[in-house]
């Protein structure tokens, strides 16, 4: 199993309140449902599958419209070989149910139990979070394209989207804003959505989770921070490996293999693939929209204005030699700032990621003491700790970056 562990650029200009917000509101809501999603399910799958059974059975019972489109589009999506196995008498009965149906050769008594199946049927329907809030592509609700996005199956359902979210979210907000951001990170969501469609148009089987605005994020995050390097971890059974490789070809290698699960297994394998190729592709799309029409610039300048880094124009050249990968000039512009302006936080902050870039450990490190001795003159013991203990972490692992 891959995991991403952390990328180099791992320090924003402030706080992403967004993503922290994002999390929060994913955490909560999967708090307020999980369980009553749980609670709800067996009823959900049950009714479904006595309906399904009874109708391929037998076919010239009456149902209302709900309950013939749903019998309709499952019908539609399976192989005849498989329909006719559940049409018949002679397969092992899937539960008590099935078993005492089948003895049962009255019609009216027939059309009596497909009649107390629908009103179950359009009960569970009404009731259920997940038909009412999650996507399902054959009748997508118009408010399912957003709260689909906040519902989650699982733990690691969760935890595995919100990690995600935070390693391409955070960089983003700080290059794009507080408001191009969220809006970016909802509508590639409902992008992701719409090209599941495309390829499941008649499903019925709920779509939820924040993993195609995600993939959105990935889809960025490549367009925007090409060269930057992603530490991983492969691990399996008693071995594992860390590995840094650039966003370049990881990213893509990693739309790849979307591409191909969901050629090979489609829905089967209970991952929406596509909606993940979708989300990334809007994304990526996004990300070079918002950079063409200088949306990225004016978000910029109006985020340097508001930290106070505009009369500080060495830090903002510092940091663009950073993204371009000129560590030797950076190095030289912020040496300058730092003469002039010793408290310079800013600065020696991008000097400790420059000087670990250029792979100079000893600079490195005496940016990383001048940066803990100016946290502690200005009473941020906190802030001073943090970089102490990834001055630690560094000297112990020399390819994880700080």
């Amino acid at each position: 199993m891959l995991i991403p562990l952390r990328h180099e650029n791992m320090e924003g200009r402030r706080w992403p309140v967004v993503t922290f917000a994002l999390i929060a509101l994913n955490v909560v809501l999967f708090l307020g449902t999980h369980w009553t999603i749980e609670a709800q399910e067996p009823e959900r799958r049950e009714v479904r599958m006595h309906v399904l059974m009874l109708a391929a059975t037998h076919p010239d019972l009456s149902m209302p419209e709900d309950v013939e489109k749903f019998v309709n589009g499952v019908q539609t999506r399976t192989p005849e070989a498989v329909w006719k196995q559940l049409a018949s008498t002679k397969r092992k009965p899937e539960d008590a149910w099935d078993r005492q149906i089948r003895a049962v050769d009255d019609p009216q008594q027939l059309q009596a139990e497909m009649d107390s199946l629908a009103q179950r049927f359009a009960n569970v329907q009404s009731s259920s979070i997940l038909e009412n809030y999650a996507f399902v592509p054959a009748h997508p609700r118009p408010l399912s394209y957003l709260t689909s996005m906040f519902l989650h199956t699982g733990w690691l359902h969760l935890i595995g989207n919100l990690w995600f979210l935070w390693l391409a979210g955070f960089v983003l907000e700080d290059r794009w804003g507080r408001a191009i951001y969220p809006v970016f990170y909802l509508l590639a969501g409902v992008g992701a959505s719409l090209f599941h469609v495309l390829f499941y148009p008649g499903s019925v089987a709920p779509v939820l989770g924040a993993s195609g605005a995600i993939a959105a994020l990935m889809g960025g995050f490549l367009v925007r921070f090409p060269k930057l390097k992603i530490e991983m971890l492969w691990y399996m059974l008693i071995f594992r490996i860390r590995f840094k490789a650039a966003a370049y070809w990881l990213l893509p290698l990693w739309l790849f293999m979307e591409i191909f699960y969901g050629s090979l297994s489609g829905q089967a394998s209970g991952v929406a693939h596509w909606a993940h190729v979708g989300g990334f592709i809007c994304g990526a799309l996004g990300a070079l929209v918002i950079a063409r029409t200088g949306l990225e610039h004016k978000a910029n300048a109006v985020i340097e204005d508001k930290i106070g880094w505009t009369a500080d124009r060495a830090v903002v050249q510092g940091a663009e030699f950073l993204e371009q990968g000129k560590f030797d000039e950076g190095v030289a512009v912020l040496h300058k700032h730092v003469a002039a302006k010793p408290d310079a936080v800013d600065a020696y902050s991008l000097l400790r990621q420059l000087h670990w870039r250029r792979n100079d450990i000893a600079a490195h490190l005496e940016a990383t003491i001048k940066l803990c001795q100016l946290h502690i003159k200005a009473q941020e013991g906190e802030a001073a700790w943090q970089d102490y203990q990834e001055s630690v972490l560094s000297q112990e692992s020399p390819s994880s970056p700080p």
